[in-house]
């Protein structure tokens, strides 16, 4: 499974002169299950039962938007993001 995990820092020290509060934002995305309809074309619908996203290739080739277990374009596994957000906080002196 590839996962994502994007990191962003705030730094919220210029509200209060005395205190110091910072918050990061850890966002983790995770692609599951497959929902692409394979028999479109004849006006059915069927799905492979693919259940979860696996890069095909590593990362900076070609192959990481394709799924090795069916070998479909990551965008059709539908996605999942895990928000974490942490604060920090530091009493005024």
């Amino acid at each position: 499974m590839q996962k994502l995990r994007v990191v962003v820092k705030r730094d919220c020290s210029s509200r209060s002169s005395n205190s110091t509060t910072s918050s990061s934002v850890v966002r983790t995305v995770r692609y599951v299950e497959c929902q692409k309809n394979h028999a479109a074309n004849i006006g059915g619908y069927a799905v492979d039962g693919c259940r979860e996203f696996m890069a095909n290739g590593m990362e900076g080739t070609n192959g990481v938007l394709t799924c090795a277990a069916c070998g479909c374009h990551r965008s059709f596994h539908r996605r999942e993001v895990e928000t974490e957000v942490v604060c920090e906080y530091s009493p005024p002196n």
